[in-house]
């Protein structure tokens, strides 16, 4: 028998696909099934206009049959089949395709779509076995053709003996090494795994025949012996995939236990999703399923985390994660995709350049956007919920690349306030504001009891002003992305201006600077290093001091910054403030000129300003013995 030659570009195309397009070798099985329900396709489209055909849809299989003492897989359908040119034109020539023909010439309707085709997905079949056999006989043809390989070195076509039409696919196994084992893919529930993974929503039965084990009936003899158990095995066909995908479903076949019980299955989460989408979109098009979780996975703040929505095409999985569908500030997200303009046989770094795909994404963020917004407007109480596991990564995406995401998100950012310690978005703030509050203001620290101890915000307290409490460690840098909400600044209350203080305060407190200024410069030279300058304060009320800082650099953001890992340490351009109006303003007004004692109290005054703002201090023997010894 003649050995027929791949073409040489064919060769090089299949050791390319053998070892670049398929990490993974378990997808041999997806593409075969694929095949087998495209040839099946195209006979039942022939039924529906031929009754020579004989052939209802519900006559329709896929089977599989595993051998593992003869080390095969073998996958049989009943559709269209090939003939002697088909087989050469279809196997012989890698990537040659007769499923887009058919396609197109028959202009198929969606219910008839194919979704696999005879080209560089059948010879995935190569990552796993070493000698490939198809056996198939064609539609309305007396003769069946067998073609054979065993890999790039060619392949042979010859007459076979066939009764019914369709294709049956033997592949003999290659055998195991230390690092593949081929043998696991003829197990029984490693197959049925692989079925349910990758081709569950296949819309005709996979059937295999199953080895179940059950004990054997005991007579009442061995019953009263109290003899133990013995075991026989039976044989069950059991239908491997569940056929019709839930998100090709119509809305109305569904109730809400449908979609959170695909959820819990699917997704492998104990708790119900908190909200859930179906979608069915013309422009791209696509269906999908996205649900967002009650609680955020163990793992989704590390690096760890995956994120990306599984990808179909027409009902077969592509991809368990495909990143590229999900921006990160939306990796919470999770559900599937499925359309029919992908192609089944796409890589990873393909998909990153397919314009379709591009087009859902931005379809997919803006239905997650939208739904994020409806409910944070119509179901407040589960937005809470929602923001209390993802909050986080909203506010993450506000900040990362240069903000260029924040007008995306403002809308969805909240924040604690400072009124009722209730959560409030910024449109809320701002629409409570009064008419000469000129800021959005805001306070940072660890914890809401801690920014409460602030003396820095006793000014904006006593005027009344709503503060927003920023207790995560993003918080100010999103605050600093954004930097205005609907034409309003943020300020922090430890800003220079606060845009409360009057003219008069302002001069009357220019004045007292400069009838103490040799105190003030006596100050700052016994905190020489430590701070930029010392100043009388505006802000303070009951406090005697507290720290401020000028430029970018807050105080806040230098104790996030300086807890990375691998950075230089960063210090802000500290300010002591103190307050005039205070007893102890008095008592450094009375040792002026003695250097000694007032740089002990600048120290102790300084140390003190640190512990307020959560910072530590340099040398805590020292910051007790001044307390001693002024005391």
């Amino acid at each position: 028998m003649e050995t027929k030659q791949f073409k040489a570009e064919s060769k090089r195309l299949l050791e390319m696909m053998i070892h670049s397009i398929y990490t993974h070798k378990e997808i041999f099985l997806r593409e075969l099934i694929s095949n087998a329900s495209d040839a099946i396709d195209k006979l039942y489209f022939k039924s529906l206009t031929d009754d020579k055909v004989g052939l209802s849809k519900d006559d329709f299989a896929i089977w599989i049959k595993s051998d593992p003492e003869k080390k095969t897989l073998t996958i049989t359908d009943n559709g269209i089949g090939m003939t002697e040119e088909e087989l050469e034109n279809n196997l012989g020539t890698i990537a040659n395709s007769g499923s887009f023909k058919f396609k197109n010439e028959n202009k198929l309707e969606e219910d008839n779509q194919i979704i696999g085709q005879f080209g560089v997905g059948f010879y995935s079949a190569f990552m796993v076995a070493k000698k490939v056999t198809v056996i198939s006989k064609a539609y309305g043809s007396d003769k069946a053709y067998k073609w054979e390989s065993e890999g790039i070195d060619g392949y042979t076509i010859s007459e076979a003996d066939k009764q019914s039409t369709g294709t049956e696919i033997i592949l003999e196994m290659l055998d195991d090494t230390e690092d593949e084992n081929y043998s696991e893919f003829l197990e029984q529930y490693r197959i049925k795994a692989l079925v349910k993974k990758y081709s569950d929503y296949i819309r005709f039965p996979i059937k295999m025949e199953m080895t179940h084990s059950r004990p054997k009936e005991q007579s009442e003899e061995d019953k009263a012996a109290n003899k133990p158990l013995e075991y026989e095995d039976y044989i069950e066909i059991e239908t491997l995939n569940s056929m019709v995908p839930l998100w090709k479903k119509n809305k109305s076949e569904l109730k809400e236990e449908d979609y959170k019980h695909f959820y819990t299955e699917k997704f492998y989460d104990y708790n119900e999703p908190l909200k859930y989408s179906h979608i069915s979109n013309e422009m791209p098009a696509y269906n999908a399923l996205l649900y967002i979780p009650s609680k955020a996975p163990f793992d989704y703040y590390s690096r760890e985390y995956e994120k990306g929505l599984q990808l179909y095409s027409n009902g077969v999985l592509i991809m368990d994660k495909c990143a590229d569908l999900l921006p990160d500030y939306f990796s919470f997200v999770k559900g599937l995709v499925d359309s029919e303009d992908l192609s089944l046989n796409i890589s990873r770094e393909m998909l990153q350049h397919d314009r379709q795909l591009k087009a859902i994404s931005k379809s997919i963020e803006k239905t997650i956007s939208s739904e994020l917004k409806k409910m944070l407007k119509n179901d407040r109480e589960s937005y809470e919920k929602f923001w209390e596991a993802f909050g986080l990564q909203l506010k993450y995406g506000v900040y990362s690349d240069y903000g260029m995401h924040k007008d995306k998100l403002q809308e969805l950012i909240m924040f604690t306030s400072s009124k009722e310690k209730k959560l409030v978005t910024l449109d809320e703030y701002v629409t409570g504001m009064s008419e000469e509050q000129k800021y959005i203001y805001y306070a940072t620290g660890e914890s809401i009891a801690r920014i409460e101890q602030l003396p820095q915000s006793e000014l904006i307290r006593d005027k009344g002003y709503e503060i927003l409490y920023l207790t995560d460690s993003v918080d100010e840098f999103a605050v600093k992305a954004l930097h205005q909400y609907k034409d309003k600044e943020f300020r922090s209350v430890s800003a220079d201006d606060l845009g409360i203080e009057t003219d008069d305060k302002k001069e009357e407190l220019k004045a007292k600077e400069e009838e103490n200024s040799d105190l003030l410069k006596e100050l700052s030279e016994a905190l020489s290093g430590k701070v930029a300058k010392v100043v009388l304060s505006q802000r303070l009320r009951s406090h005697p001091v507290c720290l401020t800082s000028e430029g970018d650099i807050s105080l806040e953001m230098e104790k996030v910054l300086n807890s990375l890992p691998n950075t230089e340490k960063i210090q802000a351009q500290r300010v002591l403030e103190i307050n005039p109006e205070h007893e102890i303003f008095g008592k450094l007004q009375s040792i002026s000129g003695d250097k000694d004692k007032l740089g002990k109290y600048a120290k102790l005054l300084y140390d003190q300003a640190l512990l307020i703002e959560g910072l530590s201090i340099e040398d805590p023997v020292e910051f007790s013995n001044l307390i001693c010894e002024l005391m």
